[in-house]
This record gives structure tokens, sequence and C-alpha cells, in this order.
């Protein structure tokens, strides 16, 4: 995006250097539906008369991280940014944090989440002290061994960690970060969990609701959302399970509004700065496209976005502040629409408002849904 240098992100563009890393990305399904008419993307083809509307979108919020995204991509933008501790936690809330939790802590700095505990997991071992950490994004982690703090206690120390870290310390995320393994060994696993500050406005779930419709997460959509304006929550702890909980949710007779998040993007490669696995996962996804667009009904639509970009080229290990792409998928969509690039993530929630026939009771955004339908 044009401000991206202001966050340091002036060389991210995920897709592009992701392709240019591994020679080119073969994801055939993405190029049918005119990824490649978005931005360049070596392997993959512009194409005009592709299946999909096409454009991308820019964010209007101040910051770059999930709940930020999320928020503004249905309707809620964040004009504060959420606060970030590039030098650690301040000590007197961590001694706050300890007296409350009854333990020291470990870490309180900046840190990758798998170099941190290759750093301190051993010394969490033999002294059960949490490992609290932060990145550039405003988040608050704890990271614990499964055999040494157990999973509801670290759930348990996580919601004491959220009650506090309100108001001037609110940040956007407390995250439960767990892992097995020995020492030079560790591995973090699936049972992360996040506890995300409640929405502080309206967002198009909440209307959705209000309206009579159902909301359904897949993910950790409803722990962004903190539960609110979800009316139906599927966990799904990885990108295979995500992508057969999507297919199974077509098929059922769930409708109304279906959000899904797909966290390896993030997780495995994006953080972990590793193009090649990256790549890997968009082809596991790729595959899954035509399953998926099959399998639509005549009023059924599929929307393919993002709600950040994480660029694992670039020496960073954070989100990247991009644009977004946005491809727009159904029977009755006109494929090969350019929807241009659009002003806000919360086009797609105001969209959806519209699709579903609910009023925007003046939530920002601009509606594509009349370029949709030729």
């Amino acid at each position: 995006m044009p401000d991206a240098a202001e966050y340091g992100d002036e060389e991210s563009n995920t897709l592009g250097n992701i392709a240019r890393a591994v020679g080119g990305l073969d994801l055939p399904h993405f190029e049918s539906l005119g990824l490649g008419n978005i931005t360049p993307i070596k392997g993959i083809k512009p194409v005009p008369y592709c299946q999909a509307a096409w454009g991308k979108m820019a964010e209007m919020s101040c910051g770059k991280d999930t709940t930020t995204g999320h928020w503004e991509l249905m309707g809620l933008v964040t004009e504060q940014p959420f606060p970030v501790y590039p030098r650690g936690f301040p000590p007197d809330l961590i001694e706050r944090f300890e007296q409350a939790i009854g333990r020291r802590v470990l870490g309180n700095k900046v840190a990758s989440g798998t170099e941190i505990i290759d750093e301190l997991g051993a010394e969490h071992v033999s002294t059960g002290r949490p490992i609290v950490y932060t990145s550039a994004d405003s988040v608050f982690q704890i990271a614990a061994h499964e055999e040494v703090i157990p999973l509801e206690e670290l759930y348990r120390i996580c919601r004491v960690a959220r009650e506090m870290l309100t108001g001037p310390h609110g940040v956007a995320r407390v995250i439960a970060r767990p892992f097995l393994g020995e020492p030079g060994r560790f591995v973090r696993t699936e049972n992360r969990k996040d506890y995300s500050l409640e929405p502080p406005g309206i967002t198009a779930l909440d209307l959705l609701v209000k309206h009579g419709h159902e909301t359904t997460g897949i993910g950790k959509i409803k722990d962004i959302f903190a539960g609110r304006g979800i009316t139906r929550h599927i966990p799904s702890k990885n990108n295979a399970a995500g992508i057969r909980h999507i297919i199974d949710v077509i098929d059922s007779q769930v409708r109304g509004l279906v959000l899904a998040n797909l966290v390896d993007f993030d997780t495995k490669y994006g953080h972990r700065n590793d193009p090649e696995g990256y790549s890997l996962a968009l082809q596991e996804f790729d595959r899954a496209i035509p399953e998926m667009t099959n399998r639509l009904r005549d009023d059924d639509i599929l929307v393919l976005t993002a709600d950040h970009g994480c660029d694992p080229t670039t020496c960073s290990t954070d989100h990247s502040r991009e644009y977004v792409p946005l491809l727009v998928v159904g029977k009755r969509v006109r494929g090969g629409t350019n929807l241009g690039v659009r002003e806000s993530f919360a086009d797609l929630g105001k969209t959806v408002l519209e699709l579903l026939g609910v009023e925007g009771e003046g939530m920002p955004g601009q509606s594509f849904a009349g370029l949709l339908f030729g």
C-alpha cells in the first residue's frame, strides 16, 4: 500500500515475492478465477475472461494485524491503532500479572514464537514459569509446555491477562501458545487460542444476527470477534481442516454468512519466513477450489480475500501493510468483472449486507454488489 513505509513494509509483496522466491507459483485454479489480473505474479497469467469478479482492497484502519483486518472486513474501521510494545511490556504491568497468576514469567520481549521457545523453553520446563512475549503486532502471547502447564491452566492464565489488558494497555489479542517436545526439539501445537478485545462498535455480523441471519465462524473467527455476532462456531486447527469445513458447510443446509480463516498461511509459513512452505499451502488450497465452486448453489457466492499481508521473504517475521486480493465467484456472478481498487476492506462487509438484504445503518464502505451481476 502507499503508506507501507510507515509500517516498515515498503519491500513487502506477499504473493509477488513468494512467486519470485520459488521460481513461479503453480495455481491453475486461482489463475482461472483471475488472481493474475490483480497484480503481476510470476507463474500466474492474467485471464481476461476469468471465472471471478476481481479487484483488490486497501486497509483504511490504522494497523496491519489480524483483529484490525477482520473487524474492517466486517465494517468496523479502527482509527486509533492498538498499543504495541517494541521494548516489552512495562515492568509494573508484568508485576501485576505475575501476582494475579501466582507465577513469575520469562521473556517479556519482542520475539518470534518459534525462536523464543528454543531460547527459553528449557528454562520454562525446569522452572514452570510461562514465557511472555510480543511482536510488532498488538499481542500479549503466553507460551507454555503442555506437560508443564496444562492447557486449561494456560487458558486460565490468558483469561487473567485479557481481563487486565484494557484501556491504555488494551492489546488486540492475548494468545495462548502451547508447545511440546524436548530442548532443541520444541514444536508448537495446534491448541493455540486467541482472546480478543470485544469490538468497540457494530459490525456486519451484529447486524446480520439482529435481522435473523445465521453467521458461521470457522477457525479463529469466533475468537477474533470475542464471540459476538457468531451464531455457530466450527473449531479448526489447520488449513486442511478449515478447507474441509468450508466444503461441508457449502453442502449443508447452513446459509447466511460463513466466515473462515485459514491460519497456516500465517503461523506456519508467513511468520516463519518460509516461502516454499507458503507456496505449497497455496497449492493445497488451489486444488480445493473446484470442489468449492462446483458445489455452490444458484444463489451462493464465494469470496476469497485476506486480512493483511504476511510476506515470508522479507527480514521481518510480522504482518505486512498490503492491499489484499479480492475474488468473488458464483453461478450468477459475472466473471471477468474488474471491481477496481476498493478504498476499504469495509466494502466487503457492506456488500455482504446488501446481498443478504440488511440495511447498513451508516456503516463505512461502499457495496460492490451492483457490479457482480450481468
